[in-house]
Order: C-alpha cells, then structure tokens, then sequence
C-alpha cells in the first residue's frame, strides 16, 4: 500500500464506470448480432421446414424431425441442408450461383458456412431489412466477407441519371457523407457501370483515376462496381471494395457478384431507396397528347424470367403520322420493332431506347435517319429525336423534317459557310428584303434598313464607282444579269471586298417585277490572290537569281573540267576523259578528274568527289583539284598526298568532305602507286578480264585533321587497260552497290577499239539513276 507522502495513483471513480459501460455496449452489440445471426439462420431452416411440409405431407414437427435425421445423415447441419432444400425447390439464379461455385470449388465462411448459406442468409437479410442500409449491412456480412471484401456501397439512380448513396457499410460516416449525392455528369466507377450497363472490375481503382467512396486510401484497393436493375432497368449500382489489389476472379465468382447486385435490384424496387417521384401512366399519356409533335409512350415488353425483350407501344398521341401510312390504331398496342424492324440496326433506335430506359440518361438529337419498310420496300426519313424516362416508361418523340425546311435549312448553313447574302428588291413597292447572313455581311442589325442598289456607291471605295455604274446599268437599264466586284465601306469603318450578282425578274409582260441577287464576302480570296501575287514575283526573282547562280557555276565547272577531250599521249600511255554534269541543271555537283604530267616526268592521274551539289561544292572541288596538283609538284608519294590533301580540306575548306583517288605512274619501270579517301578503287582490264584493284584503306577526306592512308601498287603491261571513275557512273536508288559494281565489271569485259569508244560506252549503258556528276578517266598502256 502506498504511504501517505505518495501521491495516490488510482483511476478516479468515474473512469472506471465509463469503462464498464462500454463493455456493457459491446457485449450487447455482439449479443445483438449472434441473435440477428441467430434470426437469419432460423428463418432458413424455417423456410426448410415449410418445403418439407408441402413435399412430405407431414406437419411441423414430423418435418423438423426429418430436417434433423436428413443433415445427421447427410453429414451436414441443417443449415446447410436447410439452404439446399431451398435451392431445389428455387431453381433461382442464387441456385445456379451455388452450384457453379461447388463445381469449381467450394469456398466456405469464417464460420464454416457454405456458400448456399451465404447467399441465401444474404437474402433472407435483405429481405428482412426495413431499409437500404441494413440492405447493404447484410449484404457485406452475409456475402462480401468471405469473399474477403471490406466495403460495400449501394448507390440508387435518378430519373437525371444522377446517383445518390442509399446503403454503405466498411465506409465511415464522414466518407458516406461527403458522397451522398453524385450529380450527373461527374464520371465515376458506379457511372461507368451505369452508362455502359455492364459490371466492370478494377485491378486497383487508384490506376483508373476515378474518384469514388473510399478512393484516398494510400494502399492499392480493388474495386467492383455492378448495374442493379430488373426488367431491363438499372434502379441503381452495387460497388464492393477490396483492400488489396483484385485478381483476376472466375466465372462463377463473377455471376456470384451479379447476383447479388440482383438482390439489390429488389430491396430498391420494392422501396429500400427512396425513388424519386415519376408520374403514373395516365399523366405520362396526358403529356404526349399536349405535345405538339409526334409522340409515342412505350413500356418494357419483359419475358417469362423478367428480361427485356421489347418495347410495346402503348399510346399514340393525336399528331403522331405512321412513315408507312398505317392508322394510329395499328401501331398502338404492337411491339416497337413489330413495328419498326428496321429500329434494330446497331446504333439504332431500338438501342437509344433500350439505353435511356436502363439508364435513365435522356437522348437527343436533330439528325436521325428512321426507316420504315412499305410493301418490304424501305422508306427513309430523317428527324429531330427526343427519348426520355418517366418511371418505368419511355418517352419517344420524333418530328420529321419537312423536305422544304430541310432543304432551306442546308441553304442556310451554306450561305453562312460560303458568307453569302441574299436580297430582292420589289420594283413596284420599293420593298427591298434581305436575309440574316447580308445583313451581317454589310455590318448592320437586323432592324436597321437595307441598302437599296441604287445606293450602293454611298458605301463603297470611290475608286469603285465605275464598276457599280457599269453594274446597274446593266441590271436596272439594260435589264441583264449583271455582276461586279468592289470595296465594301462598313459602318465601323473595317473595309471588305465584296462580289455582287444580281438578275431581273419580270413578268409574263415583260414588266420589270424586282431584281434579286447574292453579295458575296470575297476578302479572303482576294487577300490570298494578293499574297499568291507576291509569292510568284518573289519566286520568279528567286528562280531567276538561282538560274544565275547554276549558270555561273557551269561555266566555272567546264572551264576547268570540260564534258570531254582529246586523248592525249605522254610517255607511253593514252589517257582519254569524260565528264557527265548532273541531268537537273541546278545539281551543279562537285565531280573533278585530272591527269598530268609533273616536273619528275611522273604523271599524276585523280578522280574525286565533293559531297554536295551547288556553288559551294564546286568551289570546293576547284580547291582540292587544284591544291593536289600543287602538292603532287613536291615529289612525294600518293599516301603522303592524301594525308597533306586531307588537312587542306578539313582546315582550308567550309566544311567540305570528299571521296578521292590519286595515282602516281612512273612510266620508266611501268609502275602505278595509288592511294585512295574512301573511293571507289579503279578498275584494271588485262586480257579481256576485268577486276577491281584490290582495297586499300583510307578514310574520306574532311572528316578528321590527322589521318593515315595506305598505299598500294600495280606493274602495269603492255595493252593494260585502268579506269578510275566517280561513283555517279554506277550509284542506283533501288540496287545495292556491290550488284552495280558486278554491272560495270561485266560491261568492261567487251572494250571498243579505241580508248575514247569505250568510255562512251560506259556512259551509254551506266544504269545510274540518281542524277549526280560522273568523272571517268581511262589509261592505256601502249
């Protein structure tokens, strides 16, 4: 015991009867639900008991006798046996439910239950419950439980399609208050199952992006959302959720949930929810015969197990015309697609209808094509349609669109497109009428006055007064269709150009009635006539200036490398050259060849290939032709060339890159030493054979400053054929240049009689299609 200097560390009085009231309240709590339970349970072996007393004949007592000695024997409790007894003598779709998920596997309850015990405690539940939020209470203990969900909320559907929340539990208070009213519009998982009528499941709903009930958890939920309706109408959704992620469920799981949502269907039609208020039939009837157009009221058709199959027309209003001619008599009281088979086409009538009675979400629009068959011939029409609910019936309108108002209505969207006016001016009363579009037009309100033609100078640039006096005097004097166009002066001082047509109308004396016409806003045409005008002078002077550029380029180009020459022979050889531009003028390429003989009594043969076309890569042709030739005067070999070539071309040149071959022949001892930059290697024909001389390596020139080259060497002989060339001798859009250069080597084998012959003969039959410069030189040793 503590002394009395400690401070006295007992719970005051009054914590300790707090504490035992609330475990007073919990245990009352569960007492209250064993005995619910209890109730649930009681009322199916009830329910069994009755089965057995119709089946058996017997009284009570004998039938709870039997219930007893059949579960013993059965192994079962009788309230499982008391839930299959109701099964068979059901053949419900819970009955279907049961035995499709005992096929697959039989899933119990904390409590050992079967699933027929918890379908049908989940009825006997729902049915007892005085309002929708013990139904979904129920519903989740019963059903959704074993099935390992967490929350469940029953939303009921308005005539608007809005949804408001009846039924929740595993939600909190606040949650369900906060979304007690979903308005329509707002896209949620329950209205996606609405509007598609269909039951849709999500993995994790925070994937979907959709807001709902329970959707700011942290941790990944899986969600089911369900339609409930009968007869082919949604009175409202079920939505179950899961705390974890949902895996992909079976079939019969499937068909378990949308059972239930069935039940559900039930508890809101029988007024667990509180439906909005619709109007009875007598005064759905009253306000089509108020319409002013057509009207039909049409009511679900349902089959034996309360499907929707149709719907039947039950009243015609006063003003409805059938499109096959029948009397209103015959259409009323008949199935809409007896009626009108041809509703049924996909995106048709019959699915607009079916939609809105299921949903409630009402259907408009002022462009439907109807078709109706007359003597199985099909009559087309197009109407305005108007499809709503009133409680369990739809409201079908449709109005025809008269041929004329139709065609005057395409008049008018194509005056407002093509922004034309029309007028008439009566030339007995001076009356002058214009339509909506000209008075727009001309910037003037509708109940201002028109502008009479005769006026028309008042508004217009002074600079156009001749060309409106030619105009009237031909409509008004000469009594001609006329036309003019001219600047149009509006009141807030905008300026528009306009075109004017107009004709006379007169009657069977000839007498001059009135004069009608259009005004048409031509601005924007003459504004791109304008820019289209300064568009050709400044590509004419363009092309002009670039017809210039090319013209001086090819003069540069042939005065250094003409198209051909005479051979030349120096030193025991025959050198003979050719030079094809580009077949497009402004191609102007880069394409160079050379041969000459050096100070060393050498003679230096090049061929090369500047990438590009235009002036820039001619100069830069004229800069590598003429620096290798001035290199070539040192003596040194065709390797060291390259490399000294390259780093003019990468330090000396505007970006300039090229492919190139140069060859060094010493005709003393008949020797070829040669160096290629990423070229083509020349060709050697020696005894009616033609061959590549082999690879040596080599990068492009231009492309790095410091680069080394190989250098390889061939003893020529007597009657020895070599041909360098570009790659615009052989290059093909559509073959690979391995097969072009096979094509070459097999031409080469057949030489003409004379070196200059023969390069004609290569140019003749290259079969190069890109359009690019070619060089080829040949040298024969004689």
């Amino acid at each position: 015991m503590p002394t009395s200097s400690q401070p006295d560390e007992r719970p005051p009085a009054h914590a300790g009867t707090v504490g035992r009231l609330a475990a007073t309240i919990e245990r009352l709590r569960d007492q209250i639900a064993c005995a619910q339970q209890a109730a649930e349970g009681r009322a199916l072996i009830e329910l069994a008991k009755g089965i057995l007393v119709e089946r058996l004949r017997c009284g009570p007592t004998e039938a709870a006798l039997q219930l007893a000695m059949l579960a013993d024997q059965a192994g079962l409790s009788q309230l499982e046996l008391a839930a299959d007894l109701i099964n068979q003598a059901a053949q419900d779709r819970l009955t279907r439910v049961s035995h499709e998920l005992l096929a697959e596997y039989r899933p119990r309850g904390e409590g050992g239950d079967s699933v027929a015990v918890q379908l049908r405690e989940a009825e006997s539940g729902m049915l007892g419950a005085g309002d929708s939020q013990t139904v979904a209470e129920s519903l989740l203990e019963h059903a959704l439980t074993p099935l390992g969900a967490t929350a469940v909320a029953l939303w009921s559907a308005g005539p608007d399609a809005s949804l408001t929340l009846v039924g929740f539990a595993g939600h909190s208070t606040e949650e369900a208050r906060r979304w007690h009213y979903v308005p329509p519009g707002v896209v949620t998982p329950a209205r996606r199952a609405l509007m598609e009528r269909r039951t849709v499941w999500f993995t994790d709903l925070a994937e979907s992006g959709l807001p709902s009930i329970g959707h700011r958890q942290a941790v990944p939920a899986g969600r089911v959302v369900v339609p409930a309706g009968t007869g082919g109408r949604i009175l409202g959704v079920l939505e179950i959720s899961w705390p974890q992620p949902l895996q992909r469920q079976p079939s019969p799981i499937h068909r378990q949930v949308e059972a239930l949502a069935e039940l559900c269907a039930h508890a809101l039609e029988d007024g667990a929810a509180t439906p909005a208020a619709a109007p009875n039939l007598a005064e759905l009837v009253e306000l089509a015969d108020a319409l002013a157009d057509p009207a039909l009221v049409l009511r679900p058709a349902l089959d034996a197990d309360g499907l929707l199959t149709d719907f039947r027309i039950h009243h015609t209003n006063s003003r409805f015309a059938d499109p096959a001619g029948r009397p209103r008599s015959v259409v009323a009281g008949a199935l809409l697609l007896e009626a009108y088979p041809t509703a049924a086409e996909e995106h048709g009538l019959f699915e607009k209808v079916e939609h809105v009675h299921a949903t409630g979400e009402a259907f408009r629009t002022e462009r439907m094509t109807l078709t109706a068959l007359i003597d199985h011939v099909p009559l087309t029409s197009v109407a305005d349609v108007s499809i709503t609910r009133h409680g369990d019936c739809v409201l079908l309108i449709w109005r025809v669109q008269d041929e004329s108002l139709r065609l005057a209505s395409l008049l008018q969207h194509a005056q407002r497109l093509g922004r034309i006016g029309g007028f008439e001016e009566n030339s007995q009363t001076g009356e002058i009428t214009w339509n909506s579009q000209l008075y727009e037009l001309h910037g003037l309100e509708p109940a201002e006055r028109p502008i009479p033609l005769e006026h028309l100078r008042e508004h217009a640039h002074p600079d156009d007064a001749a060309a409106i006096g030619r105009f009237l005097r031909t409509v008004l004097h000469h009594r001609r269709p006329g036309s003019a166009t001219f600047r149009l002066q509006r009141p807030d001082g905008s300026t528009r150009h306009i075109r004017v047509v107009a004709e006379p109308i007169f009657d069977a004396d000839d007498r001059l009635l009135a004069v009608r016409g259009a005004y048409q806003d031509i601005s924007a045409q003459h504004w791109t006539e304008v820019a289209l005008a300064a568009t050709r002078d400044q590509l004419a002077h363009s092309e002009q200036q670039a017809a210039e550029r090319n013209r001086l380029t090819l003069q540069l180009q042939h005065a250094i490398m003409p198209p051909a020459q005479g051979p030349v022979e120096a030193f025991g050889l025959n050198i003979a050259v050719r030079y094809r531009p580009a077949e497009e003028g402004h191609l102007v390429g880069g394409d160079w060849y050379d041969a000459v003989v050096l100070p060393s009594k050498k003679v230096l043969l090049s061929v090369g290939d500047v990438a590009g076309h235009g002036i820039e890569a001619a100069t830069g042709m004229v800069v590598l032709r003429n620096a290798l030739r001035g290199l070539a005067t040192t003596g040194a070999g065709p390797a060291q060339l390259m490399g000294w070539l390259n780093l003019v071309t990468h330090h000396l040149t505007e970006r300039v890159t090229a492919t190139a071959i140069c060859g060094l022949y010493d005709p003393e001892t008949r020797v070829l030493r040669w160096a290629r930059a990423g070229h083509l290697p020349p060709v050697l024909v020696r005894d009616g054979v033609a061959a590549e001389l082999p690879m040596i390596g080599g990068i492009m020139l231009g492309v790095i400053s410091e680069a080394d080259y190989e250098e390889g060497v061939v003893q020529l002989e007597r009657d020895d054929t070599l041909f360098m060339y570009t790659d615009g001798l052989i290059e093909r859009r559509d073959i690979a240049l391995e097969r072009s250069q096979e094509h070459l080597l097999a031409t080469l084998k057949q030489l003409d009689t004379t070196l200059e012959h023969s390069l004609d003969r290569l140019l003749t039959h290259s079969n190069s299609d890109t359009d690019d410069d070619t060089c080829l030189i040949g040298v024969e040793v004689l």
